[in-house]
């Protein structure tokens, strides 16, 4: 009888076996795709070397890409410019190679197969392998993160990781949708679908046995990990400084072709410079090896000094069709009176964006044509327009508020006593006289908006735990819209969350998990305009502006192509972006030679428009 159930338990065990193998077996007619033939947007005559010097408004609360106050500050070095298994070449729109070298799709529409690029190493040395993607399922399903949102997004988006060797894997999604869509949700700049390093938590604390350590919020908060980029975080001078490293010439990416002539600086040093103008001056003295000019104030006036009028420094204009993310001035619906929707299409009618973009931004920037965004195809509804400023349209709505009276100071009142005034909270000092011109057109209505300036990573935080009546700020976008993250009730009054209006309805959840869900475009796009129509009505988000382009100063040493921009460049010497400008370590000396004796050079701007719309 022993002898019979040991028999039986090495037959299960086999079977068991024999049914794993055959569970993890590639289909027979695998038809893989590598799309290595694109056009380059690199140049060839780029040159390695040099240290970038650059300069950020506010030291970051962490160096973590996830958890807690994770989404700021470093967040692009981190996760997002960081390689995904593919991406969008940024001129044709097909998809390339990065951390694998060829995928394939299969017949349910839910699963995607990827040929891992064996040359693919972490920052540490260490191979990129199938076990770091399955390893990065335990990462952004564990409680440990404290993120809510990667904790949903890798349970009920992507629901599986399979292994069927070292370097071949599958990537399993909850719903059946396109090829397109499916390597859109796959390989999202911002949504970490990206290996995660197993053997550098090796050995840590993990009581709860889910792969990660029970103190990691607070164990990595300034720990960072290692990466697959170019560049990883060599140095750190809390308060002061941060100094990222390039690999070396033998980074793995460059056995990538379009990885080539790319990522071309040795060292990128980030100073802690608190305020803009400071920071100008820091670049006019030659500490700083560029300055973005996005905002109009600085581009048509500051850009004169002595150095751009003696041809040291040049200035560049270069635009793109990138989409747009949702943003404007989003109303926190769960505080008092902005749960009124009367009070908030006041609101809508009394924020004068379109005035601000014309007296402020000296119409550099243009309007939005809606609060979730733009230049996202067809999901964009057509006809979205945003609301134009009308006092007396905004009057009316705030009568039927209760608010009817008129206070000695202007400001409406209700027969409580309430004034009709809230705080907005944005993050920048540059943004004040934007706020303030707001502030002075809304009260034409009757309205008080005050100014709530919270600095740079700390007022991203501040919004996040809720703790806004209004918020001034624009969110990044992929080129499919994200709705659940912003506007489904599982997000609302939660912190660490992107809900920022607070707005909760079951009637918007069911369109959001249709949206989701659907496999057929032409319903998704519906879809999509029926949440865009939604959101219109509930007045939840005022549209605000969008900059389709990049701007920036730079000393002549900086070198870029012929062709500078790609269609989806949106900051030109971000070193974790397009990245294919370089440093000419000759003509550095030279213009410091000639700074000395007094030498000048020809004036120099350039402007690439060939993507202007």
């Amino acid at each position: 009888m022993k002898n019979n159930r040991v028999a039986l338990s090495v037959f299960a065990a086999l079977a068991a076996v024999s049914f794993n193998l055959h569970a993890q077996s590639l289909p027979a007619d695998i038809n893989w795709i590598s799309n290595n033939e694109e056009p380059l947007f690199a140049s060839p005559e780029a040159k390695q070397g040099g240290t970038l010097r650059t300069y950020l408004t506010s030291f970051p609360q962490t160096l973590r890409s996830v958890g807690p106050d994770a989404n700021s500050g470093l967040r692009h070095y981190f996760m997002d410019g960081a390689p995904k298994l593919a991406q969008r070449h940024p001129n044709t729109g097909k998809w390339i190679p990065q951390l694998a070298e060829a995928w394939a799709f299969d017949a349910d529409n839910k699963t995607v197969y990827f040929k891992l690029d064996k040359n693919a190493k972490w920052s540490d040395g260490e191979k990129v392998t199938a076990d770091d993607y399955v390893f990065m399922m335990k990462y952004y399903q564990s409680k440990d993160i404290i993120d809510p949102w990667y904790n949903d997004f890798f349970t009920n988006s992507i629901r599986e990781v399979v292994k069927f060797d070292d370097y071949t894997i599958a990537i399993k999604t909850s719903t059946a949708q396109s090829t397109d869509a499916l390597m859109v949700l796959i390989n999202m700049p911002s949504n970490g679908l990206q290996p995660r390093p197993q053997h550098f938590f090796k050995g840590a604390k993990d009581d709860n046995n889910d792969g990660m350590p029970d103190n990691f919020v607070r164990a990595f908060n300034f720990k960072a990990e290692p990466t697959t980029a170019a560049y990883y975080m060599a140095d750190v001078e809390k308060g002061k400084r941060v100094t990222f490293k390039h690999v070396g010439d033998d980074w793995w990416g460059y056995h990538n072709r379009y990885y080539q002539n790319r990522y071309n600086v040795d060292r990128v040093r980030i100073s802690i410079i608190r305020d803009q103008d400071i920071a100008l001056k820091h670049f006019e003295k030659g500490n700083l090896d560029y300055y973005d000019m996005i905002l109009p104030e600085f581009w048509h006036s500051k850009a004169d000094s002595e150095g751009f009028k003696k041809g040291h420094i040049h200035k560049f204009w270069g635009y793109n069709q990138a989409p747009q993310g949702a943003g404007g001035l989003w109303m926190n619906t769960a505080m008092p009176l902005l749960d009124d929707i009367n009070v908030r299409k006041g609101i809508m009618s009394a924020t004068d964006y379109d005035g601000m973009i014309v007296n402020i931004m000296r119409g550099d920037y243009s309007r939005k044509p809606h609060g979730l965004g733009f230049g996202h195809g067809q999901y964009d509804k057509p006809d979205n327009k945003a609301p134009e400023f009308d006092a007396a349209k905004a009057i009316e709505y705030f009568e039927k508020a209760g608010f009817d009276k008129v206070g000695a100071d202007g400001i409406r009142v209700n027969t409580n006593g309430q004034r009709l005034s809230f705080s907005i909270t944005y993050g920048y000092q540059s943004w004040t006289p934007r706020i303030a011109y707001l502030k002075e057109q809304a009260k034409l209505a009757g309205l008080e908006f005050t100014l709530n300036l919270v600095d740079g990573s700390s007022a991203f935080k501040y919004i996040l735990e809720k703790k806004h009546q209004l918020a001034f700020l624009n969110m990044g976008s992929g080129e499919i819209p994200a709705y659940w993250e912003y506007l489904h009730s599982d997000n609302a009054n939660k912190p660490q969350t992107n809900a920022h209006t607070n707005f909760s309805s079951p009637e918007l959840d069911k369109l959001i998990e249709a949206y989701d869900a659907e496999f057929d475009e032409q319903k998704r796009y519906q879809l999509s305009h029926q949440i865009q129509d939604y959101v219109s009505d509930a007045a939840i988000i005022v549209p605000g502006y969008m900059v389709p382009y990049t701007r920036a100063v730079h000393w002549r040493w900086l070198k870029m192509p012929a062709n500078p921009m790609t269609k989806k460049t949106e900051d030109f010497f971000h070193p974790m972006e397009i990245s294919n400008f370089w440093i000419d370590q000759d003509v550095k000396k030279e213009t410091e030679k000639a700074m000395k004796a007094g030498k000048t050079f020809p004036e120099v701007t350039v402007v690439d428009d060939r993507f202007k719309l």
